[in-house]
């Protein structure tokens, strides 16, 4: 792949974007950013032993420097005060602009992972992307992110793309884990990388739209440990939400079906997740069964917030028809009513829906509501939703409070397919272990989403109208102030006349082209 810049014209283009720093506004400075290293600096040796405590090592988080704010987006609609604020649960909604594509979104925040861990590119063994935002039928996203690893000479990574609607990133990390337990793995480490932008026409759905990436460094001794052998896995063919127009980003949505096969699929995947961990309890002599009392706290995909609330009620209704002795005390109290309903008819009993999230309310509180703050603020990552509130339960909590505790995590895709499994975070909180320093990188997350712009409804629309005329299109520059974006966020230059795609860094003058074609309808 031919390089752009050469040395010198790279030097110049550098001390000109400082220039042009100089002149940004300071919303648009990076926040302070911890750089550190949180995992060693070189490859881990491969032994013949199976790799202990394989989970998250690091984490990185995407999202776009504007957003509408949703209370304005309900007077522009002429709905009801409330509807996307109480019924939907969100405040504010980040978007991109045309600027800015899936490639550009995955290239920022492994770019920004890699910087931040100080990582050596060559200690990479494998990555994986997680996406449903698909430019081009062939091409996938991770071989663009390997010219980032060009310098490096890296070229012996495995992995490629995964998609099945917000699942791929679950999907993606799954396959990591698996890789690094296996005989296939070489004592490197894997990158996980989640990232899309939900867009929606204008309509009921457009308020449940957003945009981000999660980069995730996966290796051993980890702080964030997949437990191994607890996955509850459910996946069925249903057409809840697809997107067969490839000339459209736009997704063909029967929402209350959607809605459905997303309580369903919960109820599914719990059970087969509470069946596994028993076994494990009854093997190591502990006979008792599983509650929601074993997770210290829940996190789950989140199209809206307010159906994340929901998922915890219906999982605290589960634990209860399950229940045996008196339920007239403690929080069953009240409840008793309800005790010969079958989960498969109640997916639209609104008095089941109204009892379980008050009885449920403070476990709500304790357990998954600060998982939210990132949904809440920046709406739905459809892939990187779950990983977002993870970062987000991160920023909420000190490593002392998070040591030790067992984090159950539901990832839904319609079509469908769905997990529930869970993670074991590290005993282990004293500053400078990998928890703390894991818990530190995502502190930032709360000013980072401070310092965005916010954009009137009426500019939003015309940036949606914008995406919607250069959707698919080829041989333009996408329209835009580069100045908007984040310094060090990867944008989309131009798209030529064979639909190549060439990004480039902003702020630090970076430059990239794909030279294989998109596919044409």
């Amino acid at each position: 792949m031919q390089r752009l810049l050469t040395p010198v014209r790279q030097v110049l283009q550098v001390k000109r974007v400082m220039q042009e720093a100089s002149l940004l506004p300071a919303r648009l400075l990076p926040a302070a950013h911890p750089s550190f290293s949180t995992v060693p600096a070189v490859p881990l040796a491969k032994t013949d032993t199976w790799p202990k405590d394989v989970g998250i090592l690091a984490m990185e988080v995407y999202f776009p420097a504007q957003y509408v704010d949703q209370t304005e987006l309900e007077k522009f609609n002429k709905v009801e005060a409330g509807r996307y604020t109480v019924g939907l649960g969100q405040t504010q909604m980040g978007f991109c602009s045309v600027q800015e594509d899936v490639n550009s979104l995955c290239l920022t925040v492994v770019q920004q992972l890699m910087e931040r861990t100080q990582l050596p590119w060559d200690s990479v063994g494998r990555l994986e992307v997680g996406t449903e935002t698909i430019i081009d039928k062939s091409k996938a996203v991770k071989t663009v992110l390997m010219e980032l690893f060009q310098d490096s000479g890296n070229t012996d990574i495995e992995g490629i793309d995964t998609t099945n609607a917000c699942y791929g990133g679950t999907a993606s990390l799954f396959n990591a884990a698996n890789w690094m337990e296996s005989s296939s793995w070489d004592g490197r480490y894997a990158l996980v990388v989640c990232g899309d932008i939900a867009v929606y026409p204008s309509g009921n759905a457009r308020p449940t739209g957003g945009a981000g990436a999660v980069a995730m460094l996966v290796g051993p001794e980890a702080p964030l440990v997949l437990e191994r052998g607890l996955r509850g896995t459910h996946m069925e063919n249903v057409y809840d939400f697809y997107k067969p127009d490839v000339t459209s980003e736009y997704p063909l949505v029967d929402g209350k079906l959607s809605i459905q096969c997303y309580l369903r699929a919960l109820d599914k995947c719990y059970a087969f997740y509470r069946q596994k961990i028993e076994k494990q309890w009854k093997q190591a002599g502990i006979d008792r069964p599983f509650t929601l009392d074993d997770l210290q706290y829940v996190i789950f995909h989140t199209p809206f917030c307010k159906l994340v609330q929901k998922s915890l009620a219906r999982l605290m209704f589960n634990d209860f028809l399950l229940a045996s002795g008196d339920s007239q005390t403690g929080i069953y109290k009240g409840l008793e009513a309800f005790r010969g309903l079958k989960l498969e008819d109640t997916y639209t009993n609104k008095d089941v829906d109204k009892a379980f999230l008050k009885a449920s309310l403070d476990m709500f509180n304790k357990k998954t509501k600060n998982s939210l703050y990132l949904s809440t603020y920046n709406g739905n990552m459809y892939t990187s939703s779950l990983y977002g509130c993870l970062a987000s339960l991160l920023a909420h909590h000190s490593a002392q409070d998070l040591a030790g505790s067992r984090i159950g995590a539901f990832s839904y895709g319609s079509g469908l397919a769905a997990s529930f499994f869970s993670f074991r975070v590290s005993q282990d909180a004293s500053p400078g272990s990998p928890l703390e320093k894991l818990v530190t990188s995502a502190s930032d997350l709360q000013k980072r989403l401070a310092s965005r712009k916010r954009v009137s409804p009426e500019e939003f629309t015309e940036i949606m109208n914008q995406r919607e005329e250069y959707y698919h299109k080829m041989n333009f520059s996408p329209p835009g102030d580069k100045n908007s974006l984040f310094p060090g966020t990867w944008y989309l230059e131009r798209v030529d006349e064979l639909y190549r795609r060439k990004s480039v860094e902003s702020f630090l003058g970076k430059v990239l082209q794909n030279i294989c074609p998109l596919s044409t309808v």
